[in-house]
């Protein structure tokens, strides 16, 4: 079974989709943007995200400085209009699953990253349903080290509405925080599965110093 895989890059709806949501999500969330301009205004970026909740990927995107690709999941594209929306903004389909599956998606965002384009990513793999922040899965780090992207890393706070102050019964509020690049250059000459393995632990290390999240010691669960 092989991903079906689409690099056309986002259009004019994306443009007019951004400035309709950027308002709306103003008024309704009240999000605190930070750090922004630290994404280099050309070049492959991958943004690499903690991921609590589905609004995740509709912040990212409405506040980056720069058009943002992602993958969804393949059956969105087949639901008319949305599937059409899901085209025209740049998404990338993809059936989940593992083996060729996945190595095809990974294959997508190298792809769109050596295009010179801005990719986002999510290393847990999953969203986290409990607000802890689960250990990197390797992809966001193989993609990185093949194309020599800027590592930007997001954190995200009280996009899950569900996980409320215990002492306020109140969800905090909503926060995006683009952070420093993360510096790799360094394990250029390691061997490739180390250099996986030390990315990943920084890809992370710089999500948490954002988010301040308590750390799971296993990987988030599908």
């Amino acid at each position: 079974m092989s991903a079906a895989v689409s690099l056309a890059r986002p259009g004019p709806v994306f443009v007019i989709g951004r400035a309709l949501l950027r308002p709306l999500l103003k008024l309704r969330f009240r999000p605190v943007i930070r750090g922004a301009d630290r994404i280099p205004d050309s070049g492959p970026v991958l943004l690499a995200s903690n991921h609590l909740a589905g609004l995740d990927t509709v912040l990212i995107p409405s506040f980056s400085t720069r058009k943002v690709q992602f993958l969804a999941k393949e059956s969105l594209f087949k639901r008319g209009l949305l599937g059409w929306f899901f085209r025209q903004i740049g998404a990338i389909p993809v059936h989940r699953g593992a083996g060729s599956v996945a190595q095809a998606a990974l294959d997508a965002g190298r792809a769109v990253l050596a295009d010179g384009q801005v990719f986002a990513v999510f290393p847990e793999g999953s969203r986290s349903r409990d607000g802890r922040l689960y250990r990197g899965r390797g992809g966001a780090a193989w993609m990185a080290l093949a194309t020599g992207a800027t590592v930007i890393p997001v954190g995200l706070i009280g996009t899950n509405r569900r996980l409320r102050n215990p002492r306020t019964g109140r969800a905090p509020r909503v926060e995006v925080r683009f952070g420093a690049p993360v510096e790799l250059a360094d394990l250029a000459d390691l061997p490739s599965g180390r250099a996986r393995r030390e990315a990943t632990a920084r890809i992370m290390a710089a999500i948490h110093a954002l988010t301040g999240q308590e750390l799971a010691e296993g990987y988030a669960q599908h």
